[in-house]
């Protein structure tokens, strides 16, 4: 899901880049999910269960912190976008340089910050946990992913990435293929 957001900033700054309208509504939707689904649910699990187990075994702690580190500048990042995501603020230069910036350095920190937690992290997670402890978290996660977002709140929060992407005409995935 973090990627199809990361995908909407991009087309986001593109449409601001060029001068082309951009409704500050999809911004504002995405950057909404970012700090519901992603900083407020995803990254507090991690947070909460998985950096503390790391650092207990002593294991990839310089990679932890960073990705602490980097959660908190996201959140840092989303304040400004969420700030930003106006019809005023889109009429000023200014804004919309700030604007701009903060999905720049967001785009910029989460793309590695994504591909370190599936290739680094969430592997070495197995080696510091049992078996069962493994599956007694990942039933924890959906339940508290069900309380907060309701039965396959996932899927749902899908679904309205799918209905943004749709608003900005970058849904159809075949538009993306090179012609040549």
């Amino acid at each position: 899901m973090l990627k199809r957001i990361l995908l909407i900033y991009g087309e986001a700054i593109r449409r601001i880049d060029s001068k082309e309208d951009l409704p500050p509504e999809p911004l504002a939707d995405s950057a909404k999910i970012i700090r519901d689904f992603i900083e407020d649910y995803h990254e507090k699990l991690e947070e909460n269960f998985l950096f503390p187990r790391f650092k207990e075994a002593n294991k990839l702690v310089d990679l932890v912190d960073v990705l602490l580190q980097q959660h908190q500048a996201g959140r840092r990042l989303t304040d400004i976008t969420m700030h930003l995501a106006t019809n005023q603020a889109l009429k000023n230069a200014d804004d919309r340089r700030k604007l701009v910036d903060s999905m720049r350095q967001f785009i910029r920190m989460y793309n590695p910050h994504e591909a370190r937690e599936d290739t680094i992290l969430c592997p070495a997670f197995r080696g510091i946990v049992s078996a069962h402890e493994f599956d007694s978290l990942g039933e924890d996660f959906e339940k508290k992913e069900d309380e907060l977002f309701g039965e396959d709140g996932f899927f749902k929060v899908v679904d309205r990435v799918a209905e943004i992407e749709k608003r900005l005409g970058i849904y159809d995935l075949a538009q993306f293929t090179p012609k040549t």
